[in-house]
């Protein structure tokens, strides 16, 4: 008998196993994941940064709506929603600081599956926040806002405008309301 053996070694069968491992991310990733835009990293220009509302995706609706061929929800993170429930701004009270918003807008199309006539979102069109901080955003209503345009084609957010107060001018009509335009619906 031999002395060499045809079975591997465990050295052998560790380098194998991790060139498979390799292989199956790039496989899966196909690339795609190395040049993917980091959403966290696009930011407003000398304005609110995506990453200042990390977690956007979990907070609790406030409310829905649609504009045009748009439909869009409209989220709050828990400092505002506790405002809301509170009944700000209603009682007159402005949204305390730290308060966020963030509103999804997607193209709308029919639902080819509903029994019914219904209108779903379709590809995402924008997103935008708004961050309550009196100390940073004192000359916009206590407010920074912020909009990032999405490609579909290149999957990429691109900063809509220039500053922080980029949504300020829309937002003053609703002045009485802390600049809010969306209401806390009843649940």
């Amino acid at each position: 008998m031999s002395k060499t053996s045809s079975f591997p070694t465990p050295r052998s069968v560790l380098a194998a196993s991790a060139a498979a491992g390799i292989a199956v991310v790039l496989a899966v990733v196909g690339g795609r994941a190395i040049s993917a835009q980091d959403k966290y990293t696009v930011q407003v220009p000398n304005g609110l940064a995506f990453s200042e509302l990390r977690g956007f995706e979990d907070w609790p609706t406030v409310a829905v709506s649609q504009s045009g061929d748009l439909i869009e929800v409209i989220l709050a993170n828990p400092v505002m929603i506790e405002a809301y429930r509170a009944g700000v701004p209603g009682n007159g009270k402005p949204f305390p600081d730290g308060s966020k918003l963030a509103k999804i807008h997607w193209n709308a199309k029919k639902s080819a599956d509903a029994p019914a006539p219904t209108t779903v979102p379709d590809t995402l069109h924008d997103i935008d926040f708004m961050v309550r901080d009196s100390k940073r955003f004192s000359n916009t209503g206590n407010w920074g806002y912020a909009q990032f345009n999405y490609d579909t084609a290149s999957d990429t957010f691109k900063p809509e405008g220039t500053g922080a107060d980029c949504g300020y001018a829309c937002h003053t009509i609703v002045a009485k309301k802390d600049y809010v335009f969306t209401a806390y619906g009843k649940r």
